[in-house]
């Protein structure tokens, strides 16, 4: 902890706190000091149970994913409070953890819209990788009736599915575009020079576009 306090500065705590995360740290350091920890399950469930967002992000990153139980993740994504922590516990541990798809499921379903995008980027992930047993049209389906009126994590984990639909399973290209252009969410999202655009139809022809 007074590592990660030394770690703290003022300029990237200023630049983190406008994406919704309330911590200091440089991510790169925080990976170096990983790095020089290793893997320490003990030591990361220590670190998540200070409720300090710095130390949850290391113990994210040194933690042992397969040696957690389902509902322990379960807990852990409900005391995610911030983007961040909630994006790489996610990403770089459900995603590793042999309860993963029970957790999809689950989080799918749940009445927390920021529970819920939990499980929609895990769907995300296996529309991409393993959509065997997925039911794309009820997926598009869903989401032409609830991604407009849904708050904002919610809205951007549905929005990536819908993208991913349509960039990754042509038989879905079309009608995944239309989606997207109707109900216009993201349409104007600000993007950078040299980044593609959030906005699904953008989004969607790029990326096939890059595929050739």
């Amino acid at each position: 902890m007074a590592e990660l306090a030394a770690l703290d500065d003022p300029r990237a705590r200023e630049v983190n706190e406008k994406h919704g995360d309330d911590h200091g740290v440089n991510l790169g350091k925080l990976r170096a000091l990983a790095k020089s920890l290793k893997t320490q399950q003990d030591l990361a469930r220590q670190l998540w149970a200070t409720d300090d967002t710095a130390a949850k992000l290391l113990a994210l990153l040194i933690c042992r994913p397969k040696a957690f139980e389902r509902d322990e993740l379960d807990t852990m994504l409900r005391q995610s409070r911030t983007p961040k922590v909630h994006d790489w516990l996610v990403n770089y541990v459900v995603k590793k953890n042999p309860h993963v798809e029970e957790l999809r499921l689950a989080w799918f379903a749940d009445p927390d819209p920021a529970v819920a995008s939990a499980g929609w980027a895990l769907t995300t992930d296996r529309v991409t990788r393993r959509p065997d047993g997925l039911d794309l049209v009820a997926l598009l389906d869903t989401i032409e009736a609830e991604m407009k009126g849904a708050p904002e994590r919610l809205q951007w984990a549905m929005n990536h599915c819908l993208a991913q639909i349509g960039i990754d399973h042509p038989q879905h290209r079309e009608r995944a575009i239309g989606i997207g252009e109707r109900l216009e969410v993201l349409k104007d999202y600000p993007t950078s020079p040299g980044c593609t655009s959030p906005f699904a139809p953008v989004w969607i022809n790029e990326m096939v576009r890059r595929q050739g």
